[in-house]
């Protein structure tokens, strides 16, 4: 990666990003939590769950609605632990309220893989 005009990288023959002083990637809360509970959201546009994920004693539990259906069952699901934007405003999809986004990255189908950790850490510890 090099230096392309101020404020912007250059990745590729096409392809830039815009860069960001360390005070903005601080401000995003990026915690992990532990997924306890998950339902089939069956009012949602696209394939859909509801889940419900644990932040600790600091944070509580909160609600996401996440489009990891394809490499994921509900089942699957319970236990893991993932890495959650928190402190985006919550939005209305349908009739549940979503308070945090879970991530993940594309594959190779557009399908969402999930952001993880290699071992166990304290849920609502934040990403550094």
């Amino acid at each position: 990666m090099k230096r392309f005009r101020k404020g912007l990288i250059k990745l590729g023959k096409k392809s830039t990003m815009q860069t960001i002083d360390f005070k903005d990637f601080d401000k995003i809360e990026l915690r992990i939590g532990t997924i306890l509970r998950v339902e089939h959201f069956e009012k949602a546009k696209k394939p859909a769950y509801k889940i419900w994920v644990d932040l600790g004693e600091k944070y509580g539990v909160k609600k996401s609605s996440a489009q990891v259906t394809a490499h994921y069952s509900p089942e699957n699901l319970i236990g893991r632990q993932v890495v959650c934007v928190c402190n985006f405003p919550p939005r209305q999809i349908a009739d549940f309220m979503s308070e945090i986004l879970i991530t993940g990255f594309s594959d190779d189908e557009g399908n969402i893989v999930l952001t993880s950790v290699e071992r166990p850490v304290p849920n609502g510890a934040k990403l550094h």
